[in-house]
């Protein structure tokens, strides 16, 4: 993104709020967040069966947490000290705001907010 070489992101969700904030695997906030930094538009592409109109922002979306093992005995060597506290989260929430289009198989919805939402969904 830095060197110019990118001209637009796309991610899946595995959840998507009724605002339009996107759940995925843990990491796609960042990307968001760089690609909104870089002007590069940043797009979800989930078939509309990923939204859940029940939730009304991302922040009510249910985040599995992963088992600290992974962390701190990574390929069965243990590589963080006993007792450490450990988060460590399957998916992250990239809000509405950064994403420039959901891409669903009824069509674009851009720009991402409520209201666009309900009319595709």
């Amino acid at each position: 993104m830095l060197q110019g070489k990118i001209n637009g992101v796309v991610v899946g969700a595995d959840r998507i709020a009724a605002n339009g904030d996107a759940a995925n695997k843990i990491g796609t906030y960042g990307v968001s967040v760089s690609a909104k930094v870089h002007g590069i538009p940043f797009y979800v592409a989930a078939p509309v069966s990923t939204f859940d109109l029940s939730l009304s922002h991302g922040s009510k979306i249910p985040i599995e947490e992963r088992s600290a093992d992974e962390i701190c005995d990574g390929f069965g060597k243990r590589t963080a000290p006993e007792g450490c506290k450990v988060y460590n989260p399957a998916f992250d929430v990239t809000p509405a705001e950064f994403i420039a289009g959901i891409i669903t198989e009824r069509g674009i919805i851009s720009p991402v907010n409520r209201e666009n939402v309900e009319k595709m969904v």
